[in-house]
Formats: C-alpha cells, sequence, structure tokens
C-alpha cells in the first residue's frame, strides 16, 4: 500500500514539475515577445492622427435644459461643455505598446489624453442620467443613456439602467440590442455586462438563437 502510494505521489511529482516548467517557459516567453514589440514601439517616429475615430458630443440633441439649475447637472454640464472643446477617442482594450507602434512613441502623451477625456466623458454622463432618472426625468435619462452605447461606453451600469428602461416599456428586442452592442466592445467589460444582461433577462436568448 505505502509502495503504490508512494510511487502514485513520484508520477504526481513528476508532473506537476513539468507543468511548472512548462508554464515557466510559456510565461518567458510572453514576456520575451511583449519587451521586444515595446522595444520595436519606441522606434516608430510621430505618424498622423487623422484617420482616429474621434467622438463629438452633440449637446443641442441632449437634454441640456431639464434640471439645470441642479448643482450635480449643472457639473455634469460643465464637464461635458469642456469636453466638447477637446479631442475624444476610445482606445479600450488598445495597449499602449500598439498605440506606439501605431502612430508612433511621439504621440502616446497627447493618445493617453484623448483616452483619459473618453473616460471622463462616460463617466459624466452616467452622472448625469442617474441624476435625472431619481428626479423622474426616465425618458432623459434614457436619451442620454442611449448616447453613451453609441459610442461604445463600456459603463456597465449605463447598459443595466438602459437595459431596465427598455424592459419597463416592452422592448424586449431593444434589451436584446444592449446585448449585441455589449458584445461589440473592445473593453474587457464588454463580455461582463453581456453575461449580466443575459442573466437579468433570460428572454434576451429567444430573441438571439443559439443563447
Amino acid at each position: 500500500m505505502n509502495l503504490t502510494f508512494l510511487a502514485s505521489f513520484i508520477v504526481f511529482v513528476s508532473v506537476l514539475s513539468m507543468v511548472i516548467r512548462r508554464n515557466s517557459r510559456s510565461v518567458r516567453k510572453k514576456q520575451e515577445q511583449f519587451w521586444n514589440r515595446e522595444q520595436q514601439a519606441n522606434h516608430v517616429r510621430r505618424r498622423p492622427l487623422d484617420d482616429l475615430d474621434y467622438i463629438t458630443i452633440p449637446l443641442d440633441a441632449l437634454p441640456v435644459h431639464v434640471m439645470a439649475g441642479d448643482s450635480t447637472v449643472k457639473d455634469c454640464l460643465d464637464t461635458l461643455t469642456a469636453l466638447a472643446g477637446e479631442k475624444i477617442v476610445n482606445f479600450a482594450g488598445i495597449s499602449n505598446t500598439d498605440l506606439k507602434l501605431t502612430y508612433g512613441t511621439a504621440n502616446i502623451t497627447v493618445l493617453s489624453q484623448y483616452d483619459q477625456n473618453f473616460t471622463l466623458l462616460v463617466q459624466t454622463l452616467q452622472k448625469w442620467a442617474e441624476t435625472l432618472l431619481k428626479a423622474g426625468y426616465a425618458d432623459q435619462a434614457r436619451q442620454i443613456l442611449e448616447y453613451a452605447v453609441s459610442i461604445h461606453s463600456d459603463a456597465g451600469t449605463s447598459y443595466r439602467l438602459l437595459a431596465s428602461l427598455y424592459d419597463q416599456a416592452g422592448e424586449r428586442e431593444k434589451v436584446a440590442g444592449l446585448w449585441d452592442a455589449a458584445l461589440t466592445l473592445t473593453s474587457p467589460s464588454g463580455k461582463i455586462i453581456a453575461r449580466t444582461l443575459q442573466e437579468s433577462y433570460p428572454y434576451i436568448g429567444s430573441l438571439r438563437s443559439g443563447l
């Protein structure tokens, strides 16, 4: 019995050691690949940024006059007005190394600012919509959230709130449309948002065959 256990233990240790060595080689290889790409990226010259997917804020098409005197809404509107004069790009899911390889190392600072502007935009839209929704302005909140989704926001709360509004209105196909939109996100949160929507609204499965 002891010999059988010992033999099994030796086999287990051998297999475990082999797996550890294999994983270690894989990790080292990935690290080497990363640093090779990073080194290559650091030598890419500045390139034009004309082809970026710049985001515009359609303030005239959003409910800017609703609760404009509210301090929270005013803060949101001030932020959005300031952002409207800045360049905004969503780089979710794209690494700095990839940005440098595509647009050059010299552009990384300005590209990071564009991405930070997008993050601030998404956060502000979410805050604005929540404030209006709590005050009973569901239609206006819906309008803001729909704009947020249209620019590929990866704020899970925006999708959940908008899905709730759609569901309450009996617009199940639009709820399923949010599931579709979540799956197109380049951000890692996209799949999480889609899964959350599917769990909250099981009928998405019947609207999207194969789920």
